[in-house]
């Protein structure tokens, strides 16, 4: 394949370079933020899809962000790439502060008060309700015993506060980066479409100017109708040819 690597990264540099690109984080927002300048669509459009990507990162639906990015830019007409690169937002270093305060906003919103314990293996919490989901879902097929009174936890202490708390801070951060998404690619577009009709002035000054061509008036035609060069240029030449009169009987 073409764009296949040569020497395939092991599982432990594939971390590494989540966790940490390999030019930094600052370099890889640099490199988004000019990607999202650049994308060929109307400003209002990239701002909806950076709207959508931000409010996706938000919730618990981890491993499908970018699906639902993608089928809810679609839906709202916004720039579908302009949303999976806004779900960056949700990186390793952001993801435990979002889910930690996503769950205590969920649960005031519920009136349940917070278990600080849910702080500590957070992430082990998710990846066990993972095993017990896929566990479940074999044991439909087989002869095990399937085991739902963990999952019926997990989702009323974790995931469905996370969900209601991440929906309200996904709405507000979203908002936050259409309102200064917008301006900025909105300007950004202007002063590329200046700066390319500024070089397309540049190369039509360097480019060697054509001289029109003069044409002469027909003779006996009304005031300003012109006769092509070619045909008066075969008029004067028939008019300073020398004429010859031949009578009959004379050689």
């Amino acid at each position: 394949m073409v764009f296949k690597r040569r020497n395939k990264r092991s599982w432990q540099a594939v971390l590494r370079d989540s966790l940490w690109p390999r030019g930094g984080w600052a370099r890889a927002f640099t490199y988004i933020r000019h990607r999202l300048n650049r994308l060929p669509d109307p400003p209002h459009r990239i701002a909806r899809g950076i709207f959508i990507g931000i409010f996706v990162s938000f919730t618990p639906l981890f491993g499908i962000h970018l699906i639902v990015a993608a089928v809810l830019a679609k839906l709202v007409r916004g720039n579908v790439l302009a949303s999976l690169f806004a779900t960056v937002i949700g990186n390793p270093l952001t993801f435990p502060l979002i889910a930690l305060s996503a769950i205590k906003l969920g649960h005031w919103m519920m009136w349940e008060s917070y278990d600080p314990a849910h702080a500590e293996g957070l992430l082990d919490i998710f990846a066990q309700a993972f095993v017990d989901t896929r566990h479940n879902l074999i044991a439909i097929f087989t002869d095990e015993p399937t085991h739902w009174r963990g999952m019926s936890e997990f989702f009323h202490d974790i995931f469905l506060p996370y969900l209601l708390g991440g929906l309200v801070m996904g709405t507000i951060a979203g908002l936050i980066g259409y309102y200064i998404a917008l301006p900025l690619v909105t300007a950004y577009q202007h002063a590329r479409k200046l700066r390319l009709k500024a070089r397309l002035a540049k190369l039509k000054a360097k480019l060697p100017q054509r001289k029109p061509v003069e044409e002469d008036p027909i003779e006996g035609a009304p005031e300003g109708a012109l006769v092509p060069p070619e045909r008066a240029d075969a008029e004067k030449l028939a008019e300073n040819s020398p004429e010859t009169d031949h009578e009959p009987g004379r050689g």
